[in-house]
């Protein structure tokens, strides 16, 4: 009865009792009053959105204490019409997982409300309790929120975690921690605002600084601070409290530093300090180095992992990298700490400025080639001849080395079928450089010697056949529109260092390529695509419902030039995007500066725009597309110089820009580190009939410009020649077609 009292305990009950702790008083009641975690809760955020819809699916926070965990889950409780049920793994086991889920269960059929359970410190559960958890959450009996300081993919059942949406949070920013405890010292309720406290800056920003990130700490030392200043709490009214920085200091003493010898900070922290070893940064390894001792890491601990580095990523280029770490090993065991701090220190800036080699992985390359392939035989003149050499003529043929110059001859040593395999690839650092030099000669003298002794045919070296590389350049040119939009399209997204979380705006998104790649990337973000008309809007929508609702982009339509209104209209006025992408977007817009600067004003601080714009006038020519041989060279010349005045036309949006205009447009709309590159694209186009009719033919459309043909202004004797050549030479044919374009990329830093 008592396990069932605790479990039915609502543990978000109202705060504001004074007995409480101030930690636990200040909890957020709202999303509104959430203070940090932008990356999952700022406007527009999946998280945000989905607590404001009430369209919650199971979901595991996981992050280091006191960044919000519980106090989210707190919020969820407050605005959710499900029940809500909390546990706590350290004190709940399978009997009130049991007792919850049945009630859930009758909850859900009796009265079909949903139930939503939340599981502190989920990863304190075994794989049992975890597995009892489980059918519930798949048929849809509970909606789980878990909250883990640990690793969810090491520490929580895989099955739950791949039905769960995870969300990593983060240690608060100096700013968020400054504006809870601002917040605290205004709140006259729950905090001191009904007492004149006062607190120095320089002891607000110490508790902010040495707080790490941990809202909690933070809370309990400003409690401390201003409830033992006075003689007494709650003081006589009108006393004053004032907090200086010699109080800040004695209420927080030691900087708090995450750190755990068992989980995800102990692994993160090593994993730090071994990349920046292999990054030869001495200065974040001593840094990494610092955090461990600091937190009382094992020194014997440091120095096993920098004796395996010194073999892994040092190797040969500097052979003494073992026997220093190794040394500096025992001798920290003859000294002990504090001074064998000093070794720990030297090990680590000897191989963090070392050469770099990681060539000892071959080793791993031949034993893979022994665990997955078939033994081959050792040779005949490498077997042991003090056996049978009568009998078998083992060891008949060899060739000792020391009877040679320089101690080496050529000679098979690998089995048969293994000939010419490498697998030890010197590299170009320090001392190795010099063995690198030697093993590539002799390598080529075994092969040269393998090659002449050979005495029946066997396949060395493989090579194609020529049918069947014609048949692989006709696959690849059948396919090229899609490779070339493919590569296009991770040009666009290379430019950018997406993270789940971020908010993404795809422009001239109504072929859904950029669109649906920018959705996979950002799951725990959000995706705005922009098309150019209500019917691309719909078909885009079409697609996407396949999507859980949460997920979908959000579709607007309309030109680029309006939509500052389109969002406005569709509630995201305030959304700013950490990266506008898009494929052909300003060719066509006449001001295109204007459009630049409209970017601009929506990318987010530090966000970056990723655009790729074909430039027709460095693409493929009609002119060169035709043979011209047959006709007068006064028609070639005056099409040639028709063709020039329609490219270097000033008032045409589309051939008026070139490379270097848009990085110079981009400068001056106020993004900054543009960027610009051109790659040209030469790949099949297949030419019909209508297209020459299009391009040439009588213009159908209302457009001001006209069409290509109408444009050139060649005579109409000429105009009509030159649409007969067109259909004759260039109709029915699959043309090399060169595409040129230009990729953007460009980022807003303030």
């Amino acid at each position: 009865m008592l396990a069932r009292a605790n479990m039915d305990r609502d543990l978000f009950d109202a705060a504001g009792q004074r007995g409480e702790p101030l930690a636990a008083r200040m909890r957020p009641r709202t999303v509104e009053e959430f203070v940090g975690q932008e990356h999952i809760l700022g406007p527009g955020r999946l998280l945000r959105r989905a607590i404001q819809a009430d369209q919650l699916a199971s979901l595991i926070f996981y992050g280091p204490p006191g960044t919000g965990k519980t106090t989210l889950a707190r919020v969820i409780a407050n605005t959710t019409a499900s029940h809500f049920v909390s546990i706590n793994a350290v004190l709940a086991g399978v009997k009130e997982i049991r007792e919850a889920t049945a009630e859930a269960d009758s909850r859900r059929k009796h009265h079909e409300r949903r139930t939503t359970l939340f599981v502190d410190e989920v990863h304190r559960w075994n794989k049992a309790q975890q597995d009892a958890l489980l059918p519930w959450v798949e048929n849809g009996t509970v909606v789980l929120i878990g909250a883990t300081t640990e690793n969810p993919f090491f520490e929580v059942n895989p099955a739950l975690v791949s039905r769960s949406r995870i969300f990593q949070l983060k240690p608060l920013t100096s700013a968020d921690l400054q504006a809870i405890a601002e917040r605290t010292l205004r709140d006259p309720e729950r905090g001191y605002g009904a007492y004149e406290v006062s607190v120095e800056p320089q002891a607000l920003a110490h508790l902010v600084d040495v707080s790490g990130g941990d809202a909690r700490t933070l809370l309990n030392a400003l409690e401390l601070a201003v409830e033992t200043t006075p003689a007494r709490f709650p003081p006589p009214p009108g006393e004053p409290i004032r907090i200086t920085l010699a109080i800040a200091e004695e209420s927080i003493q030691r900087r708090v530093v995450l750190y755990d010898k068992e989980g995800d900070y102990h692994f993160d922290t090593i994993s730090a300090f071994i990349k920046s070893l292999r990054g030869s940064d001495p200065d974040a390894a001593l840094y990494w180095l610092a955090r461990m001792v600091y937190a009382g890491e094992d020194p014997r601990f440091l120095f096993r992992r920098m004796l395996i580095f010194a073999s892994e990523d040092v190797g040969l280029a500097d052979p003494q990298a073992l026997g220093v770490a190794e040394a500096a090993a025992a001798a920290f065991d003859r000294v002990g700490l504090p001074e064998g701090r000093f070794h720990l220190a030297q090990a680590a800036l000897y191989l963090a400025t070392a050469p770099k080699s990681n060539s000892s992985l071959a080793f791993f390359d031949a034993l893979a080639v022994v665990e997955k392939e078939q033994a081959g035989e050792v040779p005949s003149h490498l077997r042991d001849a003090s056996r049978d050499a009568e009998g078998f003529g083992h060891g008949e043929g060899y060739l000792y080395p020391h009877a040679y110059r320089e101690h080496w001859v050529a000679q098979q040593y690998l089995p048969d079928r293994l000939q010419g395999r490498v697998f030890y690839q010197p590299t170009a650092e320090g001392a190795e450089a010099r063995v690198r030099a030697e093993v590539e000669r002799r390598r080529e003298a075994q092969l040269a010697a393998m090659l002449e002794a050979e005495s029946r045919p066997r396949e060395v070296l493989t090579f194609a056949r020529g049918e069947k590389a014609r048949d692989l350049w006709l696959e690849r040119a059948v396919t090229s529109a899609g490779e070339r939009l493919s590569a296009e399209r991770e040009r666009i997204f290379g430019a950018l260092d997406l993270q789940r979380h971020h908010r993404v705006l795809v422009l001239n998104a109504g072929d859904g390529l950029l669109a649906w790649e920018a959705v996979r990337r950002v799951p725990e973000g959000g995706v705005w695509a922009l098309t150019r008309d209500e019917r691309e809007a719909e078909l885009l929508a079409a697609r996407a419902q396949t999507l859980p609702e949460l997920e979908r982009p959000h579709v607007l339509a309309g030109p680029l030039t309006r939509l500052p209104e389109l969002l406005e209209q569709a509630g995201f006025a305030a959304v700013r995007f950490d990266a506008i992408v898009g494929r052909g977007v300003l060719a066509r817009e006449p001001d295109k500066p204007g459009c630049l600067r409209l970017l601009a004003g929506l990318l987010a601080p530090g966000g970056r725009l990723s655009l790729a714009e074909v430039l027709p006038a460095r693409g493929t020519r009609l002119s060169a597309l035709l043979d011209l041989s047959g006709e007068t060279a006064e028609f070639a010349h005056r099409l040639r110089e028709a063709e020039e005045r329609v490219y270097a036309d000033p008032d045409d949006p589309l051939t008026a820009w070139d490379s270097e205009d848009y990085p110079r447009a981009a400068g001056e709309a106020g993004l900054e580190a543009v960027g610009a590159s051109l790659e040209a694209h030469t790949g099949p186009r297949l030419v019909r009939a209508e297209d020459v009719e299009r391009w040439l033919g009588e213009p159908s459309g209302r457009g001001e410009r006209g069409n290509y043909g109408s444009r050139l202004g060649l005579p109409a004797e000429e105009a009509a020649r030159l649409r007969a050549l067109a259909l004759a030479q260039l109709a029915g044919r699959e043309l090399a077609w060169t595409t040129v374009t230009l990729f953007l990329d460009a980022s807003r830093t303030r």
